[in-house]
């Protein structure tokens, strides 16, 4: 069974790995894989609400998936992704928002999308015993100043800020970092810079893990980013089902009499 200390404490062993889920039969099939950590992510938007950002998830909508996720897993660490404006606007909120994520939804940590504001923050919680995985690289939450989902970390004056940013939320007491969408070499460098497991994105091999979404891994996304890989297709499997349903209802072959109950001592009541 892993947990946030062993993930911290295995740093550069095997690598690790991550999936997000957002509802307990999947998280169910990604635990019994033998998947780390789950991501509770706040891509719960796009990939199931319809959103077109992660910009309108509610703080209610990520604690009620984080909670059927926890309810399913035995055995990963269930990481909650705090939406946009849970955090940094007020420590205060933010710190009860973050501890409503443990404390109602049973996550065991939250992951912060991270920037000069979330340092004071994740050494407040920390203190408080919220383990937090930071994030770095491209943060979807700050899409509209971003201009896009754009590469980050792509010149020597990003890179270097991004690289100082990962080693204060390290010592403020961050057990983990993912990175998003950077150059491999500066994912590479940071996590040589570090002694917390660097989680990558869109970052390369160097990294100490890997992290997608599991819509874009099942083969379920209309649309995936490049840096992901399909493994599965579960989108075609679930047209040929529903397709398969939908002839046999109009067709009369479904309900069949295997389907069908007969209460033998009802008469007819018409």
């Amino acid at each position: 069974m892993a947990t946030v200390r062993s993930v911290r404490r295995d740093a550069g062993d095997d690598p690790l790995t991550m999936l997000t889920a957002y509802d307990a039969p999947t998280a169910r099939v990604v635990d019994d894989a033998g998947v780390d950590l789950i991501l509770v992510g706040d891509s719960i938007g796009n990939a199931k609400l319809g959103y077109e950002t992660t910009l309108p998830v509610t703080l209610d909508e990520i604690a009620s998936a984080t909670a059927a996720v926890a309810r399913a897993a035995e055995d990963a660490v269930v990481v909650a992704d705090v939406p946009f404006l849970s955090y940094g606007a007020d420590e205060a909120d933010s710190v009860q928002n973050c501890g409503r994520l443990l404390k109602e939804a049973a996550a065991d940590a939250v992951k912060l999308e991270c920037g000069p504001h979330t340092v004071d923050l994740t050494d407040r919680l920390t203190d408080l015993g919220i383990p937090v995985m930071a994030h770095l690289g491209l943060t979807p939450q700050h899409v509209n100043q971003l201009g896009g989902f754009h590469r980050q970390g792509t010149d020597q004056d990003a890179a270097a800020r991004m690289l100082e940013l990962a080693r204060e939320h390290e010592a403020a007491g961050a057990f983990s970092l993912v990175l998003e969408h950077v150059p491999g070499n500066v994912a590479a460098d940071i996590t040589d810079a570090l002694a917390i497991p660097t989680i990558g994105i869109g970052a390369g091999p160097d990294t100490d893990g890997q992290v997608l979404v599991v819509d874009d891994v099942l083969g379920l996304s209309e649309q995936s980013p490049p840096f992901s890989e399909q493994f599965g297709d579960v989108r075609s499997e679930m047209e040929r089902a529903v397709d398969g349903y939908v002839d046999a209802v109009e067709s009369g072959d479904f309900p069949a009499d295997e389907h069908t109950h007969v209460a033998e001592d009802v008469d007819e009541l018409y």
